[in-house]
């Protein structure tokens, strides 16, 4: 095995390890289970902290 083997082989890895990445980020950022916590997350910028 050459150089160029180990290449294309760790680098046909590298791509699919991005796409399971990229898909399990996708499936997190979706669950319903989040939702409520995305919406508090969101509104945080127009929350008052000072009360004036």
């Amino acid at each position: 095995m050459d150089l160029q083997a180990i290449y294309d082989w760790a680098r046909s890895l590298w791509i699919i390890w991005l796409m399971l990445v990229f898909a399990g980020v996708v499936w997190w950022a979706y669950r319903p289970k989040n939702r409520k916590r995305f919406e508090e997350d969101a509104s945080i910028p127009f929350k008052d902290d000072n009360g004036g």
